[in-house]
């Protein structure tokens, strides 16, 4: 009996010892299943890439992991203006990035005009392009210290006071339509590009100093702007502006956060903004608002090439690009990129413009493989990683 005991109890607890292996084994695997190689490229820059299944097709994923206390983040438009495009290796090297991603969406088009953002732009505190509906946006604020990061919708006065009158729907920095009144600043380009088919104004010191009618293409003045008018605008404008006439510009509105508005508020010239459509996830819960933010639905369900960012639970930031439309890499639609980022840890996150944009540069060259036959296509803006320097110790 004490045998069979004993060798029943030896056997029991090898049993055991067993099934806790394969639970261990079994754990690890899962974690491993999910986890990146993750290889540091320069301090607070890691860069992993991933081809992973996704609804049954296979899926190659660049990401980039980035310490914002160790690098700094800032948008930059094409060509350094408001319109134009340029490749976003091309925009990298320009500014000595480490690494870089495309970012807001573009009017692409062959026209004077390619380049135009499709929503809000911001560089340097500067505003370049009004906002669009109330489209998801990413903050950059370059602090001394670190890089604040913000995923929100912005709400912008399109308006310009003349006088003592407001006027609604202002452009700014666009083409200019039939009827129309768009501001045109020194971003945009040495003159206003219009045609001889409206007024302008041009103002220095926020007051009017020439009203040109039907001439088009002003000369807009270093530190001042142009108001360029036409059809129904054009004709309330001629009824009420006069040389030496005080002019306001739109400002940011009421409908960003208070937090972040403050921040704004604060240091203005340090901070970046772009667009995109939609947000994915908000507060560690996927929350893909293309209803709201009238994206279509094939926009959201379609595999696409994608770029998108967020920020992580451990308080980095996340860049992405997935791959695709080719036999390699099928894309993505924004379900399964949503949830993809949600297991990275991301607790708030958007998607960029993508498809043949779809751009990773990083320590020289082009990381990922972009859709269009021609290659790297030209974009407007781009998502611009610099290395901050290391802080001196005595």
């Amino acid at each position: 009996m004490k045998k069979n005991r004993s060798f029943g109890g030896r056997l029991s607890a090898t049993l055991v010892q067993a099934l806790i292996f394969s639970f261990l084994f079994l754990c690890a695997s899962s974690v491993n299943l999910f986890a990146q190689d993750w290889k540091t490229v320069a301090d607070g820059v890691e860069h992993a890439q991933v081809r992973r299944e996704f609804s049954g097709k296979a899926v190659d994923i660049n990401l980039l992991r980035l310490d914002l206390k160790r690098v700094r983040l800032d948008v930059h438009h094409a060509l350094d203006k408001a319109i134009g495009v340029e490749a976003t290796s091309s925009i990298a090297k320009r500014k000595g990035a480490i690494a870089a991603i495309n970012a807001g969406f573009f009017r692409l088009d062959k026209s004077v005009w390619a380049g135009d953002s499709g929503g809000i732009l911001q560089v340097d505190g500067k505003l370049l392009s009004e906002s669009h509906g109330m489209r998801i946006e990413l903050l950059l604020g370059s602090k001394p210290e670190r890089t604040e990061v913000f995923l929100a919708r912005l709400g912008m006065e399109q308006q310009v006071k003349i006088g003592n009158e407001i006027f609604e729907a202002v452009g700014l920095n666009r083409e200019r339509k039939e009827s129309d009144l768009v501001i045109y600043t020194p971003e945009f380009d040495r003159s206003t590009l219009t045609n001889s088919m409206g007024v302008e104004c041009v103002v220095l010191r926020s007051r009017i100093v020439d009203v040109r009618d039907r001439l088009g293409n002003s000369e807009i003045p270093a530190g001042g702007f142009v108001i360029s008018a036409s059809g129904n605008f054009r004709e309330r404008v001629l009824k009420l502006v006069k040389k030496n006439m005080l002019v306001s510009l739109p400002t940011l509105g009421n409908a960003i956060p208070n937090s972040i508005y403050l921040a704004l508020l604060k240091d203005k010239k340090n901070w970046d903004i772009t667009n995109g459509v939609p947000q994915l996830i908000k507060n560690g819960k996927i929350d893909i608002t293309w209803e709201q933010e009238k994206a279509s639905k094939s926009f959201v369900e379609t595999r696409h090439p994608r770029t998108a960012v967020a920020k992580l639970k451990d308080g980095k930031f996340l860049m992405l690009t997935a791959d695709g439309r080719s036999e390699a890499s099928a894309g993505l639609d924004l379900y399964d990129l949503a949830k993809y980022m949600l297991e990275l840890g991301a607790v708030d996150a958007m998607n960029l413009d993508g498809g043949g944009s779809t751009t990773m540069f990083l320590d020289g060259k082009v990381v990922n493989k972009p859709s269009d036959k021609e290659g790297e296509r030209k974009i407007g803006d781009a998502i611009v990683v610099t290395l901050r320097k290391p802080k001196k110790r005595f």
